[in-house]
C-alpha cells in the first residue's frame, strides 16, 4: 500500500565540546521531536507500527554518525536514519577542537487513507 507523509519535522542539536556527531545528531533528533505532538494515531485507530519515519541528519562528517543509535531515540514507527553531509563544524582554533552542530529532518508517512474518511458538518 502506498504511503503518504502526514508529518515533517526539523530539529537542530549540538554537542560543543565533546566533538560527537552522534550525540549533536540525537539532539537534533530530540529537538524535533519537543515541536509535535501526534494525537492522529488515537483518533482514527491507527497503530504507530504502520508509520514508516524517515530522517535525515545533516552533519560535516556523516560518516562519524552511528545511525541506529539516533534511530533509537525515535518512540514510534519504523525508523531509517541517514546522515548526510549539512550541519556545521564550528572550529575553535585556540583550543584545537570543533564545535560539532547536526540538523534533522523527520518525516512520517503513513498508509493512504483517501477515502476512507468523510467529513461532516458540525
Amino acid at each position: 500500500m502506498e504511503k503518504k507523509r502526514i508529518i515533517l519535522e526539523m530539529g537542530m542539536g549540538n554537542d560543543l565540546y565533546g566533538q560527537d556527531y552522534s550525540k549533536a545528531a540525537k539532539r537534533a533528533v530530540q529537538d524535533a521531536l519537543h515541536h509535535s505532538s501526534i494525537t492522529l494515531f488515537s483518533k482514527i485507530g491507527m497503530d504507530h507500527s504502520e508509520m514508516a519515519v524517515n530522517v535525515t541528519i545533516g552533519v560535516a562528517q556523516p560518516d562519524l554518525v552511528d545511525c541506529e543509535a539516533v534511530a533509537s531515540e525515535l518512540p514510534r514507527g519504523v525508523a531509517h536514519v541517514t546522515a548526510v553531509k549539512g550541519g556545521l563544524d564550528v572550529h575553535d582554533a585556540e583550543a584545537g577542537t570543533h564545535h560539532v552542530v547536526a540538523t534533522a529532518a523527520i518525516e512520517a508517512f503513513v498508509p493512504d487513507q483517501t477515502g476512507k474518511w468523510v467529513l461532516s458538518e458540525a
